[in-house]
């Protein structure tokens, strides 16, 4: 089964899942509507178009190295008050949460080798800008990598791809974490698309959790 792998790196990352109101959250790692929103950004796909096949996809996730979870102090004026009204005279402070310095390898497996191709030749010349979770935060590096189209099951693929950054130093010698998509078992994490972004509606599904020693 194909495998496409993604370098996701830069000074800040943000990927909530259940931000409501005020307060914005963070995942420590990649969530899957924010690649697939990342990866409809490079296909020049609009919001309101469906995702079913990009849905559908397998996602994993290799934390090369950890992001500083961060906090910003983030103000916002004309917002909407309980009775439904705009109100351009009121305040509130929103705290914005995301990730500092991390490197992901995130991988999609998908039976068709040919939705995977259209993607990886995407990534390279897209459409739109592309961000890690926000608008605001451009990826450090490329997302593409020179061999990122492998011969190999999700967890494979992973397994034994080179790493794309060096560990902090109080980590150095401790093993990586794998987070991989499961079908049937596993935590759950809201963050599967179900309708176009447009509509703003996410489902279920499984992932599995690991560390795994990968050489330097």
């Amino acid at each position: 089964m194909p495998t496409l792998l993604l370098r996701l790196a830069g000074p800040m990352q943000s990927w909530g899942t259940t931000s409501r109101f005020d307060e914005r959250d963070t995942h420590l790692e990649p969530s899957k509507s924010g690649v697939l929103g990342l990866i409809c950004a490079a296909l020049g796909r609009d919001r309101s178009q469906p995702l079913d096949d990009l849905a559908a996809l397998r996602m994993g996730v290799r934390v090369d190295r950890e992001g500083l979870l961060m906090r910003d102090y983030h103000t916002a004026t004309g917002v909407m008050t309980a009775a439904g009204k705009r109100d351009a005279h009121r305040t509130v402070v929103s705290p914005r949460f995301y990730l500092s310095d991390a490197a992901f390898l995130v991988g999609l497996s998908d039976n068709n080798a040919e939705s995977l191709n259209s993607i990886r030749t995407a990534i390279r010349t897209p459409v739109w800008p592309l961000a890690l979770g926000r608008k605001a935060f451009p990826p450090g590096v490329p997302i593409f990598l020179d061999n990122d189209l492998v011969d190999a099951t999700l967890r494979d693929a992973l397994l034994h791809a080179p790493r794309i950054a060096e560990q902090r130093r109080e980590h150095r010698g401790d093993p990586l974490r794998f987070i991989l998509e499961d079908e049937q078992f596993g935590s759950v994490r809201l963050d599967q698309p179900v309708a176009p972004f447009s509509e703003r509606r996410f489902g279920p599904r499984f992932i599995v959790s690991e560390v795994v020693h990968v050489p330097e």
